[in-house]
């Protein structure tokens, strides 16, 4: 049954993790190709961003999350890198997220200083920074909270005569209370905790200024609130995806291993990675923008396999074309006396 259970497990990763690339890959086409201007607007960047660590996810935490279920013998040096690497995505999203909702709160709330503030410079440099803290906060563990000391596991490996080493797990190297109280509670929680707050400003502003626009103001007012709620229901499908592995992470820290089942700990994992192919669905059908410039992409990769496909009948035709006279020609020869 574990058996049956892991390769259901891998499939399904394999799946997620293709629908991550080539997803994001189209928001990041539509984004920088699809939409004029679109990188001069900080929201669009920040999107960018996380469409950025969405790809990353299908191709690195993927691959690394089957590889770290302890089916390769690595280092605990190594083991350990590739699990921070991990907890590096995962945090460039939230903090990708929370660049967002508070790009929308000044935009909101400071219209007159909001092009002075989120000029093209600042955004890329918000994002750099977003990048910078992603990092420092996953490569924590590199720094000494984890599970393993590197003086006993060396003093093991001089004295052991077999060089193989063990199975890499994620929570072989990763402690628990560093994913609880510091990943989850510090990093994870408290920005999404900050982010809920800003858009319920966000709304409340706007239902505020609805009811008391003029016709001209409200399309306007109006757009803006439909970008809003499409941003927050990232947020919200986010938090839906990643807090129930971190509520395993708490019930394996304050209850044992047995609090959780392992086929509980797959469909936690698969449901943190599937919000990275989520999130290109959720632009397509809920910001225009992003909608029309996907259809643009798919009408120009259309056009062009019809174009691919004329010019290989024009050939075929001119080919045979060629043929016929070749044969006409022939048959002309051995009829003359």
């Amino acid at each position: 049954m574990a058996e049956w259970s892991w390769v259901a497990y891998t499939v399904l990763e394999v799946l997620i993790a293709t629908a991550c690339c080539l997803g994001n890959v189209l928001v990041v086409c539509a984004v920088c190709i699809g939409i004029r201007g679109s990188l001069r607007e900080p929201t669009f960047c920040f999107l960018v961003s996380l469409a950025v660590a969405d790809f990353l996810v299908g191709v690195a935490a993927v691959p690394l999350a089957v590889l770290l279920d302890g089916w390769a013998s690595l280092t605990p040096d190594l083991c350990l890198l590739l699990s921070c690497v991990v907890l590096v995505l995962t945090q460039a999203s939230v903090l990708s997220l929370l660049a967002i909702a508070v790009d929308r709160y000044l935009r909101l709330h400071t219209p007159l200083r909001y092009k002075d503030l989120a000029t093209q410079r600042r955004t890329w440099l918000a994002v750099s920074v977003c990048w910078a803290l992603s990092c420092l906060l996953g490569f924590t563990p590199l720094f000494g909270w984890h599970n393993y000391s590197p003086l006993a596991s060396g003093t093991t490996n001089k004295s052991s005569s077999s060089s193989t080493s063990p199975p890499c797990t994620f929570l072989s190297v990763i402690s628990l209370p560093f994913m609880v109280y510091f990943n989850f509670l510090g990093c994870v929680l408290a920005p999404l905790l900050v982010m809920t707050l800003l858009y319920a400003r966000i709304f409340w502003s706007l239902q505020g200024r609805l009811q008391e626009s003029c016709p001209q103001a409200r399309a306007s007012l109006l757009r803006e609130r439909r970008l809003a709620r499409s941003l927050a229901l990232v947020l919200f499908l986010f938090a839906g995806c990643w807090i129930p592995l971190h509520l395993m992470n708490c019930l394996l820290l304050f209850h044992g291993p047995q609090s959780v089942t392992q086929g509980a700990l797959y469909t936690g994992i698969l449901l943190s990675h599937a919000n990275s192919a989520v999130n290109p669905v959720v632009y397509a059908y809920r910001i225009p923008k992003i909608q029309q410039a996907y259809s643009q992409i798919w009408r120009r990769f259309l056009t062009g396999l019809d174009c691919c496909h004329g010019d290989e009948r024009v050939q075929r035709s001119i080919a045979g074309g060629r043929a016929n006279q070749t044969e006409t020609c022939g048959s002309g020869r051995r009829a003359t006396p």
